[in-house]
């Protein structure tokens, strides 16, 4: 009797969770090797729950009886049972060792067989909780459309909590995956973070498997078909971001989505709020702007706090530094700028520590850095005029504990060169090609906290505070500005 052909039928389906990507891949090695040893031990230990344990068994001793491609001699052979995998974990956990080892052991051990979809996606997710700083995030502000105007409705803040969509996880992914099926296959994995309130969701996208040659299993673990879609908990504002692998290249030659990173990102972004969505409820994404590789920024600047509403110099007022209010019309009993320069432990208290201050930053710069920073007036009522300013200015924030640190300000000039044309009347004509929308200049800014840097180039008196527009000063809590004529233009994404 002949044996029947496998046919192979287009399904709009999600990769399964259950899906084994073979122990031998090195892009499957790679990316559990960037745990530290700890975080592979509690990996293991998680899986052997008895919560998980139905869907990432061992391979045991009775699994090697019924497997006969296994006889030979192992470094690591199957337990008998499943408590004598756990205790394998405890004991390294007792005694110190060599990463390695674990890793040998999950990979040639106890998961020889193969590690799923779904225990990879714990282990990403569980290296975002340990890491927070390895990927670049941008914030993304969802906004309620009016159905009747098609337009975007810009809830006040104390409208927030109506303005957020309510709905079941099961629900949105499903929905998700309804938008994003037609175009690409793609993995959903959900996880509430342990650190920070916020949930994840790990998305990767694969191009169809229906197409001929068929892909390998190296593709499964390529870390640059991976987007993460972070929710924070109750405000309106979600943060996307894709791994990016530095081998992994994309393909110019092919038109799939799934090897662009960007049609991967934007793809994702247009159906997240589609998948949010309900009837006569409609949801966009806005862009914010913001843009940091630490989330605890992000959940600072757009998230459930205080957001934009009062960072820079309103930050005296949102931390009940003073009485009152900016926009208080009426008298209120509050101190001077001086009292609370005596008052705040984190802002130079007398002249002399600023010049000590100044002077050993001098010192730990080159000779020619060194004369540039050093101020020329170091008078008390220069020091004192420079260091209100700079308070005024930048608020009451303290450099080395910034709770929103920004690694990076893109800066992008409109205003193209002024060009000169003489006339026959010995006239010089100036035209403006300002109009342009290419920038002509583009200022990139990077460090462990830029806005800190730039407070304290202006507390050295190396540039002006009062000149400084707001969202270098951290005011706006902005991450990319583009300028146009002096000002900030907020409808560029």
């Amino acid at each position: 009797m002949a044996r029947s052909k496998l046919i192979r039928a287009p399904t709009t389906a999600s990769l399964p969770n259950n899906l084994r990507i073979p122990p031998t891949t090195p892009s499957l090695t790679k990316a559990l090797g960037k745990h530290s040893r700890q975080a592979l031990i509690e990996l293991a230990l998680t899986w052997l729950d008895d919560q998980h344990l139905a869907s990432f068994p061992p391979y045991l001793q009775s699994d090697a009886r019924h497997d006969k491609d296994n006889e030979e001699a192992l470094p690591y052979p199957a337990a008998d049972t499943v408590e004598d995998a756990r205790q394998a974990y405890m004991d390294f956990q007792d005694r110190k060792g060599a990463k390695r080892e674990v890793l040998e052991r999950i990979l040639e051990g106890d998961w020889r067989h193969g590690i799923t979809l779904r225990q990879l996606a714990m282990a990403d997710l569980r290296y975002l909780d340990d890491h927070p700083t390895s990927l670049r995030w941008t914030a993304l502000e969802l906004s309620r459309i009016d159905t009747r105007r098609g337009i975007s409705n810009d809830a006040p803040m104390a409208d927030w909590s109506a303005s957020i969509p309510r709905t079941q996880v099961a629900t949105f992914v499903k929905a998700l995956q309804q938008e994003i099926s037609p175009l690409v296959k793609a993995h959903y994995h959900l996880s509430r973070s342990s650190t920070l309130p916020l949930t994840f969701l790990r998305i990767f996208v694969l191009d169809t498997p229906y197409q001929t040659p068929r892909q390998s299993s190296e593709i499964f673990a390529d870390s640059s078909r991976i987007i993460y879609v972070a929710f924070p908990d109750s405000c309106p504002y979600v943060y996307t971001s894709i791994s990016t692998s530095p081998g992994s290249k994309a393909n110019p030659s092919s038109n799939s989505a799934g090897t662009d990173s960007r049609s991967l990102l934007r793809i994702v972004r247009d159906a997240v709020p589609k998948a949010l969505s309900r009837p006569h409820e409609r949801y966009t994404l806005k862009a914010t702007a913001l843009a940091a590789k630490n989330l605890p920024t992000l959940l600072a600047l757009r998230g459930p706090g205080r957001t934009t509403a009062a960072n820079g110099a309103f930050c005296i007022f949102a931390d009940a530094a003073v009485e009152g209010s900016p926009l208080d019309p009426r008298p209120s009993n509050t101190v001077s700028a001086e009292e609370y320069i005596r008052a705040d432990s984190g802002v130079f208290t007398t002249d002399d520590k600023e010049n000590v201050d100044i002077a050993s930053a001098s010192k730990a710069m080159p000779k020619r850095d060194a004369d540039l920073a050093t101020p020329r007036d170091l008078s008390p009522q220069t020091s004192k005029k420079r260091r209100l300013a700079t308070l005024s200015r930048f608020g009451c924030a303290e450099i080395s504990s910034n709770p929103a640190p920004l690694d990076r300000l893109d800066v992008r000039l409109l205003d193209g060169p002024s060009n000169t044309k003489r006339t026959d009347d010995n006239v010089t004509e100036i035209a403006d090609s300002g109009s342009a929308t290419l920038p002509t200049v583009t200022l990139t800014f990077n460090g462990s906290d830029v806005v800190g840097g730039l407070r304290k180039l202006a507390e050295l008196g190396i540039i002006d505070p009062e000149r400084m527009p707001s969202w270098m000063t951290g005011e706006e809590a902005v991450s990319t500005a583009v300028v146009k004529g002096g000002k900030r233009l907020r409808n560029h994404v």
